[in-house]
């Protein structure tokens, strides 16, 4: 039994320094699918409300298919979650980044959503993030 070693997992390496990079840096790195892309979307969500620039690319991104695959627990998309930061910056420009984003979805996974949010339009989600 000695002679196969057993399948392991990719090794992540050390994480990127997300906190110190620029909204393009951060983009590039989540439409990559590097290993940390949920931590750079989170750095990026955390821009949001001060920077319309990182609005906007949280917007885009939230489009990639990678993102809309990639779940961060039972419904709960990295792409949800980009959306509903975009809503919980409550600026005008997150807000509209928000609708579009939202827009963008298949209609089953727009259902989905506005059943988690708890609302019957987007229009009417304020999530709150502690």
């Amino acid at each position: 039994m000695h002679g196969e070693p057993s399948p392991s997992l990719p090794r992540r390496g050390p994480a990127p320094p997300v906190d110190r990079m620029d909204n393009a840096e951060l983009a590039r790195l989540i439409e990559s699918e590097h290993p940390y892309r949920g931590k750079a979307l989170f750095e990026l969500c955390d821009r949001i409300a001060l920077d319309d620039d990182a609005a906007t690319k949280v917007g885009m991104l939230s489009r990639l298919t990678s993102l809309r695959r990639a779940r961060l627990f039972d419904r709960v998309s990295l792409a949800w979650s980009a959306i509903i930061a975009l809503l919980a910056a409550e600026t005008t420009h997150s807000r509209d980044e928000a609708y579009a984003a939202f827009g963008a979805l298949d209609p089953e996974e727009q259902r989905d959503m506005l059943d988690y949010l708890e609302v019957t339009k987007i229009e009417e989600a304020h999530p709150r993030i502690t």
